[in-house]
């Protein structure tokens, strides 16, 4: 009869030994489910992704005509902008960019000079300050996994040109002074609203990019003697991410 009552005491112990255990593996068992079926839709191969840009794309070629030759280089364009991607299928993505560009014409000083003037200088440079908004199309290629890897992006741009400047420096300067430097904002001869198309070449965080204005550089009030500056620009970009 002892045996009995000890056998059984020793079933009960054991059976409220193990019901905490198993209730604490259901309720984990019930978390971990519902954590693993949410699906994340941000990232860079996911249906949308955002990051911030600088590139540098140097103006390429000559004016057409005389009288507005550019130093090579210093003639460029620097960007900072935010980029929005919307995937459509593994293999293709739109979006845009929102971007401030900053276009420098670094001219040249010779006896041939016509824009804006024929004064020489110690240096010389036509600035324009742009809002630009660039809707694009993207092909992706190669495999990847959530990473933005390697694509060829297609885009139109145009904008708004915030404010113009005609910045020189003369050495020796005024009387009294070793230079005089002058800035001419409000530039009335400046086309105030350029577009194009470009082409972006890129893997991952680095592309290379080419751009071609598609409007003119000068508005109806510029003398016919100015020369249309060079359309083209290629450089380099820097994804931020």
């Amino acid at each position: 009869m002892r045996l009995f009552y000890a056998a059984l005491i020793a079933g009960g112990l054991a059976a409220l030994g193990t019901a905490p255990a198993a209730h604490a593996q259901r309720v984990l068992l019930r978390s971990n489910t519902s954590q693993d079926t949410l699906r994340d839709t941000y990232g860079p191969n996911r249906a949308f992704f955002r990051h911030l840009f600088l590139s540098y794309t140097p103006v390429v070629g000559k004016a057409n005509g005389a009288g507005a030759d550019l130093h090579a280089f210093r003639s460029a364009e620097f960007s900072l902008g935010v980029r929005q991607k919307y995937r459509l299928s593994q293999a293709t993505a739109a979006g845009f960019d929102l971007r401030y560009a900053r276009l420098n014409y670094s001219l040249k000083q010779s006896a041939a000079k016509l824009l804006p003037t024929t004064a020489q200088h110690y240096s010389e440079a036509l600035v324009l300050h742009q809002a630009l908004l660039e809707p694009y199309v993207r092909l992706n290629f190669g495999r990847r996994g959530n990473v933005v890897g390697h694509y060829i992006d297609l885009t139109g741009w145009g904008g708004w040109v915030i404010g113009t400047a005609h910045a020189y420096e003369d050495r020796p300067g005024a009387p009294s002074a070793s230079r005089t430097v002058v800035h001419e904002r409000g530039l009335n001869y400046l086309h105030r609203w350029p577009a194009g198309v470009g082409v972006r070449l890129g893997s991952n965080r680095y592309a290379a990019i080419v751009h071609y204005r598609l409007t003119n550089s000068y508005s109806g009030t510029a003398p016919a003697s100015y020369p249309e500056l060079p359309r083209w620009a290629a450089g380099l970009e820097l994804g931020l991410f």
